[in-house]
């Protein structure tokens, strides 16, 4: 089968993926947003536009909160019989996807696992990634061959633990940005020009990230938590202790941690040590 995909939503994650699919030979039939009309992307704005009626999979890429109003959208402009509805939210449950279905629409999830801020990027961005998948049998059927067709891999949702998912996702893919941030900050305030701060800190953010490419958890885990060392987590609480949202986010983040130095080796008492420590 070959699959005609209308795109509806036309933000980063919404251009990316058309410019992915068609990257992969899959067609494309429109790509249709509220504002940037034509482009490289061919985005077209105001009423939805006739060739919504060629698609197999019309594929919703909207806001979570506007997702509803665009499902309405599609079933008003007259979906082809038999069009999988897709969406692309990793967390909403949308409650019009009951009408999608009464009007023979089977209808799911495909959301990709990496964050699409660049659409040129897109595509090699999702050759490798993940995308999570749910719904009806024959929406996670389409869900599937578009994954494979982008050189990517399905993940099945967990009923009932879409939250959790997300959060996941979330936690993965927005907090290193927050905490490359916090580092930055702390260069700053320690006297260190705001660009040398920047640069001096990417290096180092990115030999984590191809450690973790490399090992599992535990053994990409270094620093005084692994080493056992109270005494310099005891001074990087008081040298944090004029920047309360820094100082937060190490004692969370060090507690979160404490597992992860055990099984990579840290004595038992010293990890205690460090646990009162923290507070």
């Amino acid at each position: 089968m070959s699959d005609r995909i209308f795109v509806l939503g036309a933000g980063r994650a919404g251009r990316g993926l058309a410019r992915a699919l068609r990257a992969s030979g899959v067609e494309v039939v429109g790509v249709h947003g509220r504002h940037e009309p034509g482009g490289e992307d061919g985005v077209t704005v105001g009423a939805i536009p006739p060739a919504l009626a060629r698609a197999s999979v019309a594929l919703v890429t909207v806001r979570d909160a506007q997702i509803d109003g665009a499902l309405d959208e599609l079933l008003a402009a007259g979906l082809a019989p038999g069009t999988v509805v897709l969406h692309a939210s990793g967390s909403a449950e949308p409650a019009a996807l009951a009408r999608v279905r009464a009007a023979g629409h089977p209808s799911g999830t495909f959301h990709p696992l990496v964050p699409i801020a660049d659409p040129a990027r897109a595509p090699e961005m999702l050759r490798g990634a993940w995308i999570g998948i749910d719904g009806d049998a024959a929406a996670r059927d389409a869900a599937i061959r578009l994954a494979e067709r982008l050189g990517a891999h399905p993940l099945d949702i967990p009923p009932g633990e879409k939250a959790r998912y997300h959060a996941a996702a979330v936690m993965v893919s927005n907090f290193p940005v927050v905490l490359l941030y916090l580092g930055e900050r702390l260069l700053v305030e320690a006297g260190l020009d705001p660009r040398v701060a920047h640069r001096a800190l990417h290096p180092l953010f990115s030999a984590m990230a191809d450690n973790l490419r490399v090992h599992r958890g535990p053994r990409a885990l270094t620093g005084p938590l692994v080493r056992g060392d109270a005494d310099t987590v005891r001074r990087h609480l008081v040298a944090l202790a004029s920047d309360p949202e820094a100082l937060a986010a190490y004692r969370a983040l060090s507690r979160a941690a404490l597992p992860l130095a055990v099984e990579a080796g840290a004595e038992g008492e010293k990890v205690e040590e460090i646990r009162e420590v923290l507070g």
